[in-house]
């Protein structure tokens, strides 16, 4: 079977326990477009939010469930444990450490990862979140800021950057990533704990197609919460290639979900040895399927299977004004 190789990250997604703090934040702080505001597929009850680049492009987004009484976050291994995200240049950081101090958001000093700038920091419910610099990347191109956001789009958020994983058990998670899906070891560097970090990589590589792996034994297993991450979803070209993907994850054996229809993608779900979810998701058909690009995001979007309930969906959510003033 002639598999094309990932393509690099897709989306991230997280949790959140106030879908309004949440779109405040990642809107109006961190300058993102909400380009869908949707349910959760498996429980419409909830907010599912989209943050992107101008119009979602693929590689650019980070997703959060809207998980009322999720209560905190225990960090821990076995987990997303970091989620990047691109900006131009390396005096960008600068300009978001000044925006941070105007926000009142918790930041770290400014820090080499892999040979390349970046700037942790947390959100109001401690997700953890580094920006990174792209200045000397090569490889994965990365998508377009929308003119319209809060931030210059010189220094604006660019899309996804690496993934950070933390495991407890050495060389399983390295196993499913090389053997199976088809990553390729291509560094390591000393994170700001002096751990370890092993950086995978798949497709072009760069920022946009990076894994960073650390193995901590030492740490208890993530108790997850608001703050936390749920999944991560890598790329894949179309449809045809992602049913050759649920047979070759069915053919190493691997618990899947099959082949999942999200509409704005198409979708399987296994996880790796050390319990932490992947996905796999296509490119398209994207977010304009149902939405002019000029109102993305602006009003609550459902997909076929689910828009003869909308009248019962929409009662059960609170209302969340996502409409951009002129």
């Amino acid at each position: 079977m002639n598999l094309k190789p990932l393509k690099g990250q897709h989306h991230v997604s997280a949790l959140t326990a106030n879908a309004k703090a949440n779109y405040d934040f990642y809107t109006k702080i961190l300058g993102m477009r909400l380009v869908k505001k949707t349910v959760n597929q498996d429980d419409t009850s909830v907010y599912h939010l989209f943050y992107a680049d101008e119009r979602g492009n693929p590689g650019t987004d980070l997703t959060f469930f809207e998980i009322p009484n999720a209560g905190n976050t225990y960090y821990g291994s076995n987990s997303i444990s970091g989620t990047s995200l691109r900006v131009p240049k390396d005096d960008s950081l600068q300009y978001w450490m000044d925006r941070f101090n105007e926000f009142g958001v918790e930041y770290d000093s400014i820090q080499m990862d892999n040979g390349r700038a970046t700037l942790h920091f947390r959100d109001h419910e401690g997700q953890r979140l580094i920006l990174v610099s792209d200045e000397d990347n090569k490889g994965v191109a990365a998508g377009t800021p929308w003119e319209k956001g809060p931030v210059p789009l010189e220094h604006a958020i660019r899309g996804l950057g690496p993934v950070y994983l933390t495991v407890s058990r050495e060389g399983r998670t390295e196993r499913v990533l090389q053997d199976i899906m088809g990553y390729k070891e291509v560094s390591t560097y000393t994170n700001q704990n002096d751990n370890p970090v092993t950086v995978f990589e798949t497709g072009e590589g760069g920022t946009g197609a990076e894994v960073h792996l650390e193995v901590r034994p030492d740490l208890p297993r993530e108790r997850p919460g608001r703050g936390s991450v749920h999944h991560v979803a890598f790329r894949v070209d179309n449809e045809e290639e992602l049913r050759k993907w649920v047979t070759r994850i069915n053919e190493a054996r691997i618990p899947n979900s099959g082949f999942v229809e999200r509409y704005y993608f198409r979708s399987l779900y296994f996880r790796e040895p050390n319990g932490i979810l992947f996905e796999l998701a296509t490119d398209g058909p994207g977010f304009e399927s149902d939405e002019p690009f000029e109102s993305l995001g602006e009003s609550l979007a459902l997909p076929p299977f689910l828009e003869g309930k909308r009248e019962q969906i929409e009662a059960k959510l609170v209302p969340l004004e996502t409409k951009q003033s002129e």
